[in-house]
């Protein structure tokens, strides 16, 4: 099945179920890179089928991202930028220069007309901290102890990540300096945002989220000047983790083009030098990133010094379902349910499919309860019914990564989820 096809058959599916709110998110994500004029029609229907606000605003801004570098501008929801002609005076309304009289002191010049400074408002994706610079670092109470399952990642963490960090003395004998960066990739909705905050947590370090829709902007230059202050705020609140979310679209691969290309070439750029300023002089200052596309990563940012190690996140094992599932359905009306049932029936979902099957079963019983006048518990048949009913929304990235594993250049990337894909019987 070529990609036309595929995303033919999701978007039949979308049509069939235009309440699915999860499946027309991803749907909208695979159009992104071919699509974005369609994937912005497709989040006008999200929006109004009371999809997620923060949601929206990361889809609307990744829009952005793609229309910039297809060299398309950034649409016509983006668009306000001033016109260049708005400060010219016409023709006809100029007053013909006449020969000063002797006694008459000269006209005076026309008040300049004035600059327009961008503000927040101005600003069509770029949120209030890209104008002010101003990043809010908080301090994680999670670690690594409280991500249910993952033992695998957790442990790859451990080994390549934080057992130098952990031992700051032994690692400074090696000649290494605190500090480091790691690119986290898998499908969505695995909990990469949850194991970020969980690593700042481990090191005792401030957290700043950093999201495509709090950098970029309309106004040439901003974007540069908010990823500036994000690394400056770090250092200035050092030891402290930066987290850049979404990845892929602010760090995908520069290629010529028009203007909009220009300008994520620029932010490219900006982020290599605060890369390797963090590299070379500026200690306790850690670099995370998650994408679902780490083959769309520009090469220049995965060269060794910079982001040159790698995790993945995939599905959570049957110990991490459960306990999400628990933690959807603690503080609500339940009837015993067996989460280690639902758990196993819902191989190869993602986080955020086990929290929607937990949502479908409360809707269920939520409905059973008004038309019995009472309340009815969820149980462990409803929540299976509603498994069956929820198709795993990291069955589109396996395909999608399929052709990268099949013919791509692997530089290491890959090791561990080809390893996955071996352990159930994938080749």
């Amino acid at each position: 099945m070529d990609e036309d096809d595929f995303l033919q058959v999701i978007a039949q599916e979308v049509e069939a179920d235009p309440q699915n709110l999860a499946l027309r998110e991803d749907f909208i994500t695979l159009l992104l890179q071919r699509e974005p004029d369609r994937a912005a029609h497709e989040l006008a229907v999200f929006d109004a089928s009371g999809g997620d606000p923060a949601r929206s605003r990361l889809m609307r801004a990744r829009i952005m991202a793609a229309r910039l570098r297809s060299g398309g501008g950034l649409g016509p929801e983006a668009s306000g930028t001033p016109d260049a002609s708005a400060g010219a005076v016409p023709e006809s309304s100029a007053v013909p220069h006449e020969p000063p009289a002797p006694v008459a002191p000269p006209a005076p010049s026309p008040a300049p007309m004035p600059v327009p400074v961008p503000t927040n408002e101005d600003s069509a994706i770029g949120g209030p901290r890209a104008s002010a610079g101003l990043w809010d670092a908080e301090r994680p109470s999670v670690t690594l102890a409280d991500v249910a399952g993952l033992a695998e990642v957790k442990q790859h963490l451990d080994a390549t990540f934080l057992a130098p960090l952990r031992n700051p003395e032994l690692a400074a004998a090696f000649g290494q300096r605190p500090g480091g960066s790691l690119l986290m990739y898998g499908p969505p909705g695995c909990g990469k945002t949850f194991i970020a905050k969980a690593i700042a947590g481990d090191l005792g370090a401030s957290f700043i989220h950093v999201t495509l829709a709090d950098l970029l902007s309309k106004w040439i230059g901003d974007s540069e000047k908010a990823i500036q202050s994000v690394f400056e705020d770090a250092r200035a609140a050092a030891p402290c983790v930066i987290f850049f979310d979404e990845f892929d679209a602010l760090g995908g691969r520069r290629a010529s083009g028009g203007g909009g290309a220009h300008s994520m070439r620029m932010i490219v750029t900006q982020l290599l030098e605060e890369l390797d300023g963090v590299a070379s002089d500026n200690d306790g200052v850690y670099f995370l990133a998650a994408t679902n596309r780490p083959w769309d990563i520009d090469p220049a940012l995965r060269r060794p010094g910079r982001i040159d190690k790698t995790v993945v996140v995939l599905p959570p094992d049957a110990v991490a379902r459960a306990a999400i599932l628990q933690g959807e359905l603690r503080g609500k009306p339940a009837d015993g349910v067996d989460a280690i049932a639902v758990a196993a029936a819902t191989e190869g979902f993602s986080g955020a499919d086990i929290a929607q099957v937990a949502r479908v079963g409360l809707q269920q019983s939520m409905a059973a309860s008004m038309s019995a006048g009472a309340i009815v518990p969820v149980t462990t048949r409803v929540l299976l019914s509603a498994a069956a009913a929820v198709t795993p929304s990291t069955g589109a990235w396996f395909e999608q990564i399929a052709p990268v594993l099949d013919y791509g250049t692997d530089d290491g990337t890959f090791e561990q989820l080809r390893a996955y894909r071996v352990k159930r019987g994938r080749r």
